[in-house]
């Protein structure tokens, strides 16, 4: 089960947390669209921002946006310019009054959307995508990971028949319920075809309660490494 199912909605309620975290009834459907469409609207107007993760939460009269972000003075801009555009440009598409929070990412090697959309771009510059795939094992692993996999997908290097490889290095324990494993999937266009992209990377595992608020996975005071076993236990 654990190598088909997303790793993220596997470990919701457990160790990682919603996206969105508001209460509906009858509008359930409504409030769902309008969730997707300001994550769509985001993600294209800050291209080139470096989100990994937009976190949406709703009180009655107030929409609060939180912007995960490796570049967040692209995000905000000169004396916070882009930030008040964007707030106007929410109001106007929700009707509602919205506040937005910006959340820097201190090590974007660690997020694997990141990750994942550094890889797409560069196979979509026509760099070799064993060489993205390899650069970003190295990177990721060399800032602390446990573990990261790599896998690529279509028609790689203009193949004639698409075909699938993988890069994994360190342990990625899929079916271990306290390990945090962060996942993504980017899709490349090329003049080949589509390739898709898929990023899982183990951050160490997670031991007692955690905070399951909107900034699960920024701080990684409660992430540690599993203890070395000494030897094994002797059944009785």
């Amino acid at each position: 089960m654990g190598q088909k199912v997303n790793p993220i909605a596997l470990r919701l309620g457990f160790i990682r947390g919603w996206e969105s975290n508001w209460y509906g009834e009858k509008d359930f459907a409504a409030k769902l669209m309008e969730d997707h469409q300001i994550r769509q609207y985001v993600n294209a107007r800050l291209s080139k921002g470096g989100i990994a993760r937009i976190v949406i939460e709703r009180t009655l009269k107030r929409i609060t946006v939180t912007i995960h972000t490796s570049r967040p003075g692209l995000v905000i801009g000169k004396g916070g310019n882009e930030v008040d555009k964007l707030k106007e440009e929410l109001k106007k598409l929700t009707n509602k009054d919205v506040q937005i929070n910006i959340y820097e990412i201190r090590r974007p090697e660690l997020e694997a959307q990141l990750v994942a959309e550094n890889i797409a771009s560069q196979i979509r510059a026509r760099m070799s995508y064993r060489r993205a795939m390899k650069m970003a094992v190295a990177s990721t692993m060399r800032v602390g990971a446990q573990g990261i996999k790599i896998k690529c997908s279509g028609r790689l290097g203009g193949a004639e028949m698409a075909r699938t490889e993988e890069y994994k290095e360190g342990r990625i324990p899929l079916h271990t319920f306290r390990s945090d494993i962060d996942y993504a999937h980017v899709d490349s266009q090329t003049i080949y075809g589509t390739i898709g992209v898929k990023v899982w990377i183990c951050k160490g595992e997670v031991f007692g309660r955690r905070d399951l608020s909107m900034n699960f996975g920024v701080s990684t005071d409660k992430t540690r490494k599993a203890p070395k076993r000494l030897g094994q236990r002797k059944r009785k």
